[in-house]
């Protein structure tokens, strides 16, 4: 396969993977969606293939040397800060929200990276995972809530009726 087609399948690839977390993110109505994870991973792989054979005709002396992994490390802390401005702290009922999102946004970032990187297969593992993961605690956390509600309501129900018998 030509590199060229190699590297277009490559960002190709990462948008999708990154397009699927971002529908899952989409459909919770969360504050990153369907674009920011799109545009997040294909921009992680563009940052991956570009640092890895972006500079490959550059000539280097003796005492310099190409580090490919210095820009997947800059796409980290780039995203740290996209992260941050999903991140809220609500004062007045002491929550914090988003904390899922910036979570989803750095692992669509690797799995960008993963892409560019030609590493297929561990990228559609994980975005596998991540979906799995969101949608699986997700309904545990329904199912928990919902066990905890009829508890309550039980505990209250025997509370009312011994009030009742005090009564008469």
């Amino acid at each position: 396969m030509d590199i060229t087609w190699e590297f277009i399948l490559r960002i190709f690839v990462a948008a999708m993977l990154g397009g699927a977390i971002g529908l899952e993110r989409e459909y919770r109505a969360k504050e990153a969606g369907l674009r920011t994870h799109f545009l997040v991973a294909l921009g992680s792989a563009l940052f991956m293939i570009v640092s890895a054979y972006g500079f490959s005709g550059i000539e280097l002396g003796e005492e310099q040397r190409w580090d490919i992994a210095r820009i997947a490390a800059q796409v980290v802390t780039g995203i740290g800060f996209i992260g941050a401005g999903t991140i809220i702290f609500n004062k007045s009922e002491n929550i914090i929200r988003g904390l899922t999102t910036a979570a989803g946004v750095w692992v669509t970032a690797a799995i960008g990276l993963a892409c560019g990187g030609g590493m297929y297969i561990l990228a559609i593992v994980s975005t596998a995972l991540v979906l799995i993961g969101l949608e699986a605690f997700n309904l545990l956390i329904r199912w928990l809530t919902k066990r905890r509600k009829r508890k309550l309501e039980e505990q209250i129900k025997k509370q009312n009726n011994q009030i009742k018998i005090k009564d008469n």
